[in-house]
């Protein structure tokens, strides 16, 4: 009997320890989580290269390491958002395979262009707060890179310029100039269908019209809501990398959604993420 409850005490004993431990490493964060992390953007590209040790050090051109194939097919299965059910095991190691291509091999350049950023924004505008959504693109300048707003989304702006053909069209008639152009009054009568009179080449220009409302004032700046990325770098593939802050393994910047993409789609695609 006393070796039973001497057992007993020891089991208990052994699991008072453990929870404690795990208490401890839930308010410290254990160590093999931190590394298996893709805490940074530079850490993603450095991991899907293969430029970076599992201990987080990273390799240089000169290390027997640098970018070796077996280090790198590990980093690459370890990079996508394992609770996507839409990249199935097929997609992924097609993808994987694509880019360990040994005749061909695809490498993340952070100063090769082919991708950029999509910030998810909160400003005031004329005192009401809403979404704007700023893409964000690498761009030279000397002897380095910076930075800079590239295009704009704002559903305001949008409903501004919306599509107005409901089936009636306005015209200025091909004669006009006989008249002194003095018909342009009826193109100015009516600011909803003003935009049928210009050249049917026209597209509205968000990001001017951002900068202008925001130097007049409309516009206010809040603060950042989000943050991903659009890469086109590998050639075939079109893929989002996004940040998980969830516990476990499986987080931080991860591959998020990918597709297979023709070259002749990409500007298809490139509307539609620039929403126009």
């Amino acid at each position: 009997m006393k070796i039973k409850h001497w057992f007993i005490a020891l089991f208990f004993l052994m699991v008072s320890r453990e929870t404690e431990a795990q208490s401890f490493n839930s308010l410290l964060g254990d160590e093999s989580i931190l590394y298996a992390q893709t805490k940074q953007m530079n850490q993603f590209f450095r991991r899907f290269n293969a430029e970076e040790s599992t201990s987080g050090d990273r390799y240089y051109p000169e290390d027997k390491n640098y970018r070796s194939n077996d280090l790198r097919k590990r980093y690459l299965n370890i990079l996508f958002d394992n609770q996507n059910a839409s990249m199935t095991d097929q997609l992924r190691n097609q993808f994987v395979s694509d880019v360990m291509n040994p005749g061909a091999p695809a490498y993340l350049d952070f100063h090769g262009g082919q991708w950029f950023a999509e910030v998810t924004t909160r400003f005031l505008y004329l005192g009401k707060e809403e979404n704007i959504t700023l893409f964000m693109k690498l761009e030279g300048e000397n002897q380095g890179y910076k930075w800079v707003i590239s295009n704009v989304y704002f559903s305001k702006f949008q409903q501004m310029f919306h599509d107005q053909d409901n089936g009636e069209h306005h015209f200025l008639h091909p004669l006009s100039h006989e008249l002194d152009f003095m018909n342009l009054v009826k193109v100015f009568k009516d600011k909803e269908y003003v935009e049928q009179y210009t050249s049917i080449e026209y597209q509205p220009d968000y990001l001017t019209l951002f900068l202008y409302e925001f130097k007049k004032g409309s516009l206010v700046f809040n603060t950042v809501t989000g943050v991903k990325f659009h890469f086109f770098q590998v050639p075939g593939w079109y893929f989002e990398v996004s940040e998980f802050n969830r516990p476990g393994t499986n987080a931080g910047w991860l591959i998020s959604t990918m597709m297979k993409l023709n070259e002749n789609d990409k500007g298809l695609l490139l509307k539609y993420l620039y929403h126009e």
